[in-house]
């Protein structure tokens, strides 16, 4: 290709570029907002919110950016192992899980190493502009229209063999295309209403190596203060740690410092350590998170050349779970490959969605199976659902004493294996027999 143009330069467009840079002469990363210390401002609203980068996202970030671990911890970033990473469920420790590694770091200092190693290629470039159109001819997708904001201001065209919607979950892409005479693809959805709230605290010697302490409501909770409030900390740079509570419908937590504090002693023993003895930096930051959604654009009969969707743009799920920024990672590679089979940019790429939808389809699975037990998740049901998350139910239980089956369980919850992982026979029998002996 002779140019590739990425719509968007926050996590999901960075990675695109990097991937696109091994098989473009050109590729210009189109951003509208002004980049600061804290990262893209107006279209990622929850950017201060806490954020997990699970274990097959922290493959997939040294796969495409060899050595950033050793990059982010060196300007403070921490990486946790072993018994620095905990997993609470309704308050009980679980088992350890051997090798488990997790990065505690702000999106915003994440996004921008990133960008800094995306910048530093010779080939990449960053425009400061807002796409406000596509251009199409002959059945493909030849350029993106720009416009750049101020008193001087200006429109312009830039041609393009191949593009990459990293726009967001409010992408435009849809309208755009049914403009042009396009369908737009169907989409799934899950009403969710999930709230959570971020924030920081000094951090000093109060919890020792901790790195990461994450509490999750086990299968007969509703997310309701009956044993443990839901919530996570990290241990990120400046030292800091970033604490996130979460809740639906009617138990979202508010911005109120005081409330947060009180629902941060309703928490395990890390979180309530920290409302204790920490003091508390800033304001308490909310976000509200109404439903799930995803794009299938493989139903559809006919689209662009030259045309992917990557990110929140392809799918955005609950993100109490933690998927979004492994799921942009999974995209890019998913991208990668596409491109690595040689297809014209001219032919729509149909193989790159059947590869990415299998990604989002496990992510999916995963995240909605577990919103439907909340009482006020309404559907769809799957086909089954009683009789799998009667399963889960008890693996879920299980993962909590014994360490093989919560090693098989937190490799479906990082996105290592897919959810089928957990219907192996032999896993289920283990399970059964610990639960027995218990």
């Amino acid at each position: 290709m002779r140019r590739a143009v990425v719509m968007g330069g926050s996590y999901a467009g960075l990675f695109a570029a990097r991937v696109l840079n091994d098989h473009a002469d050109e590729v210009v990363v189109v951003e509208p907002d002004v980049i600061g210390d804290d990262g893209l401002g107006r279209r990622t609203p929850q950017r201060h919110q806490l954020h997990a980068l699970l274990s097959m996202g922290h493959i997939q970030l040294e796969r495409w950016f060899p050595e950033i671990t050793d990059e982010l911890v060196k300007g403070g970033a921490l990486l946790g192992e072993g018994h620095d990473v905990q997993f609470y469920l309704d308050g009980r420790l679980k088992a350890p899980v051997a090798g488990a590694r997790m990065l505690g770091a702000t999106r915003p200092f994440l996004e921008s190493h990133l960008r800094s190693r995306v910048a530093d290629l010779e080939n990449v470039r960053f425009v400061q502009a807002q796409v406000t159109d596509l251009v199409l001819r002959q059945g493909r997708v030849v350029g993106v229209t720009t416009a750049s904001e101020g008193e001087n201001g200006s429109t312009d065209i830039i041609d393009a063999d191949f593009v990459v919607d990293a726009m967001g979950r409010n992408s435009p892409l849809e309208g755009w295309l049914v403009r042009h005479g396009w369908d737009g693809a169907p989409v799934d959805s899950m009403r969710v209403d999930l709230g959570y709230a971020t924030a920081f605290f000094h951090r000093g010697n109060e919890l020792g190596s901790t790195v990461i302490a994450h509490s999750s409501p086990g299968p007969a909770s509703d997310y309701q203060p009956k044993v443990t409030e839901p919530g996570a900390l990290a241990a990120v740079e400046g030292d800091r740690w970033s604490v996130v509570l979460a809740g639906y419908a009617d138990h979202r937590p508010g911005p109120d410092p005081e409330e947060f504090l009180r629902r941060m002693r309703r928490c395990v023993a890390p979180l309530r350590t920290v409302a204790d003895t920490s003091s508390m930096i800033g304001d308490v930051k909310t976000y509200r998170f109404v439903e799930s959604r995803r794009r299938v654009h493989s139903r559809l009969s006919r689209f662009p050349g030259g045309l992917v969707v990557v990110g929140d743009a392809l799918a955005s799920v609950n993100p109490v779970y933690g998927q979004g920024l492994t799921l942009a990672a999974l995209a890019a590679n998913a991208l990668g490959a596409h491109l690595r089979s040689a297809p014209s940019p001219r032919d729509p790429a149909w193989n790159y969605f059947r590869l990415v939808e299998a990604v989002v389809d496990a992510a999916w699975q995963l995240s909605t199976a577990a919103d439907l037990a909340q009482p006020h998740v309404t559907g769809p049901y799957p086909r089954g659902y009683r009789v799998q998350k009667w399963v889960a139910d008890k693996l879920t239980e299980a993962s909590v004493i014994d360490p093989v089956v919560n090693a098989a369980y937190m490799s479906v919850v990082n996105m290592q294996q897919s959810p089928r992982a957990l219907s192996d026979l032999g896993l289920l029998v283990r399970a059964t027999r610990v639960l027995a002996g218990r």
